[in-house]
């Protein structure tokens, strides 16, 4: 009798070099922290869920944005749950909010659409500062202007204003040069 062959499960690419150029060391440092949760949690891509988790881990100013340590606590506490209940609903598919990806690279390498067109407006944001890189808070706040994609889902379940959290993100991005 023969026994099939397990298939190592398929999991998402890092990104090309030339879109890691384009990031600073830490947003590339939440990115592969991004994949790497992605893979541990058998998905497939990357989703803005697995970004805004790396974010709150990983950004001193992301966490900043919010009002408190409690409330980046009650955030964190529902992205931990994730694979343990909130979110098994999301396993098996891809989070589309409806955001066209512009970032080809990024979208075949395994990244949600809602992700990629993440990604791809905090480049933008970056770019339109006259900035070569982005930053995470270029990323969160092209997260935050998705309200359909799972990130901002996952923030209004933890009972965060959203329509606040903007308001600090442009008061934060004023205040901070990208390093």
């Amino acid at each position: 009798m023969h026994l099939p062959v397990p298939r190592p499960p398929r999991q998402p690419a890092p990104l090309h070099a030339s879109t890691y150029a384009r990031l600073t060391a830490g947003l590339a440092s939440v990115v592969a922290v991004a994949r790497r949760r992605a893979l541990r949690d058998g998905d497939r891509q990357i989703d803005t869920a697995h970004l805004l988790h790396s974010l709150l881990e990983e950004d001193a100013g992301v966490r900043a944005a919010f009002e408190d340590a409690g409330q980046t606590a009650r955030v964190l506490g529902y992205l931990v749950q994730r694979s343990i209940g909130y979110g098994l609903r999301w396993q098996g598919s891809v989070e589309d909010s409806g955001a066209v990806p512009l970032l080809r690279d990024v979208e075949s390498a395994g990244w949600s659409p809602s992700a990629s067109a993440a990604l791809d407006g905090a480049l933008e944001r970056a770019a339109r500062r006259g900035e070569a890189r982005a930053t995470g808070l270029d990323l969160f706040a092209a997260i935050m202007a998705d309200r359909d994609c799972r990130a901002v889902e996952v923030l209004r379940r933890a009972g965060v204003d959203t329509g606040l959290l903007d308001v600090r993100i442009a008061k934060l991005s004023q205040q901070v040069s990208p390093p």
